[in-house]
Order: structure tokens, then C-alpha cells, then sequence
């Protein structure tokens, strides 16, 4: 499945991955044989297909399948490939990370398809597997895009900082069959900028296969407390947005996605708490809980 290169290069693909900035990470082109990556372009699901249903239940722009080994033989030869243990040593020689884990169920993975218009704001993910104590390690992710130019956006960003950094430290264009290797930790903050595809090729979307790696430790400097998926909106462009500047339609158009993004995100935070503060009042731990806070505002009087 693997284009023999990455093989042979395998040292070579370490050092870059272990001197890369802000994070760890790997660009490799042709990563896959160049007829098993047509196959997967051709097998590729439709966006109709998957599941493009939001955080908040709304259909949107992006559309994604988990259950990879039924679209056809060539997601079943990917799926039994990744699995077996010489392909998870390869990954781990490039990476310095032994041991990995395959998700079976590809919780968050498998085929991404994003249309015009659509981003991803900086982010670390969630850190520990949803159903099992494994530690989420890895993000490979190989793009099925034959055509594709920088200027369309949805190139993939990796930020030092994006509370505090306006712009990536890395881009990279999403052609066809280039993979990116990249740690997950607390402060691999990644996302992709806005798909502004033009006229005429209007018809495209940034289709991708997404593969995540766990294993059962880590370094005890890398352990946090498990977490969701942390965004963070992007910042302002400070070149534009400055005392004097006068503001264009597509300024404002830009400045009121900004605030309906923050009030989106709000929103949903609020409404999380809401549901655990529920779940938390049923039950006798709920009862429990009712009444030593109640002690403890008693007392405080």
C-alpha cells in the first residue's frame, strides 16, 4: 500500500519529524503506491453519504465516515493494512513513538470531505481515547485532491500559539496523495483556513483520510487531565483591523462571522454546562451533591 520510498527514507523522515516546529510533524508527497491512492479517490464516498451533522446537531459543509471497510475493497485493504503490526512500526520509526494502537472504530477519523466555505479553527484534540485508557498519540492524514491551489484556502495550519499568534507558523496545501504526520499533545494546535474555491471549480471539496494512533502510556511530562476537543477562534488580521483602516464589505462581512462564531461556540458551552449540571442533580449522587451544597451555603451564612 505504501510507495516503497517511505521505506528506504525512513531515517531521513524521522529527523524532519523530530526538528519540525511549532510540534513534531511530517509532510510526505506520494506517500501512498500512486494506484491504490487513485482507488481511494475513486471510491470515495459521497458527501451525502457520510454524517455532516455539527456539534449542534445542524447539517453543515463538512460531511464524514467512520465505517471505512464498507466503501469498497480498496477502504477494506486500507483498514486490514493499518491494523497489522509492521505497518504501526513503520509510523513508530518515523515518529519515535512505539507501540501505537489502530482505532478500530475510527472515532473522530476516517473519510472527511469539507465544501466551499468551510474552516477549522485551531485546536488540540481530545487526549485519551473515548471508550478505552488509551492515550491519543498520533494524526495521519493523507489528501485526495488532484486538483487543488494554495489560494483556494483549506490548507492545514500549525500554530505556536493561536491565543496569541494571528498567523500559522506552517501551511501546507492539501494535494493529492501528500500525508502529514503529526504528535498530539497539549500544544499541537492545528486547524485549516477558510475554502475559497473560485467559479470555476466551484464543484470541488477537500477530501481527506484521516487516521488516528493511541497507545496505552506516555511520557508522565505529556499526561494531562482527559479533555474534549479545544478550539480557538481565529484571531483578527492586525494588518487590516488597525486605528485608520477603513472597512470594506468584506471586513465587516468577516468581523460579524468572527462574533457569531464566539457567540456560536458560547452557546454551546452553555448549554454543555446546563446538561452536566442536570446529570449531576439526578440520581442519589445528584441528591447527594443537593445537599452538600446546601450544608455548605449554610454554613458560609
Amino acid at each position: 500500500m505504501l510507495n516503497p520510498l517511505v521505506l528506504q527514507e525512513r531515517a531521513s523522515l524521522r529527523e524532519r519529524f523530530t526538528q519540525a516546529k511549532p510540534f513534531r510533524h511530517v509532510v510526505i508527497d506520494d506517500f501512498l503506491d500512486a494506484d491504490f491512492a487513485r482507488r481511494l479517490l475513486a471510491e470515495f464516498p459521497s458527501f451525502e453519504q457520510g454524517n455532516s451533522a455539527g456539534d449542534d446537531g445542524r447539517h453543515g459543509g463538512k460531511s464524514t465516515v467512520e465505517r471505512v471497510r464498507a466503501l469498497g475493497p480498496a477502504y477494506a485493504e486500507l483498514d486490514t493494512t493499518i491494523r497489522r503490526r509492521d505497518f504501526l512500526d513503520v509510523v513508530g520509526e518515523i515518529t519515535g513513538i512505539e507501540h501505537l494502537l489502530y482505532d478500530p472504530f475510527y472515532l473522530g477519523g476516517g473519510t472527511h470531505e469539507n465544501r466551499h466555505g468551510q474552516t477549522l479553527h485551531a485546536h488540540i484534540d481530545f487526549n485519551y481515547h473515548p471508550s478505552e485508557r488509551w492515550h491519543r498519540r498520533l494524526n495521519l492524514i493523507v489528501y485526495l485532491n488532484p486538483r487543488w491551489e494554495a489560494e483556494w484556502g483549506g490548507n492545514i495550519e500549525f500554530f505556536r500559539d493561536p491565543y496569541e499568534d494571528g498567523y500559522p507558523a506552517v501551511s501546507v496545501v492539501p494535494t493529492f496523495n501528500r500525508c502529514v504526520i503529526f504528535e498530539t499533545t497539549e500544544n499541537s494546535w492545528h486547524g485549516f483556513d477558510k475554502i475559497r474555491l473560485p467559479a470555476d471549480s466551484a464543484q470541488l471539496s477537500r477530501k481527506s483520510v484521516a487516521l488516528y494512533f493511541y497507545t496505552k502510556t506516555r511520557p508522565a511530562h505529556e499526561i494531562a487531565g482527559r479533555h474534549t476537543t479545544h478550539y480557538v477562534n481565529r484571531q483578527l488580521d492586525e494588518q487590516r483591523f488597525r486605528a485608520g483602516h477603513v472597512l470594506s464589505d468584506a471586513d465587516i462581512a468577516e468581523l460579524r462571522e468572527a462574533v457569531g462564531n464566539r457567540d456560536n461556540q458560547l452557546r454551546y458551552l452553555y448549554q454543555e454546562n446546563a446538561r452536566l449540571l442536570q446529570a449531576t442533580d439526578a440520581g442519589a449522587w445528584g441528591m447527594l451533591s443537593y445537599l452538600l451544597k446546601r450544608f455548605y451555603v449554610r454554613y458560609k451564612r
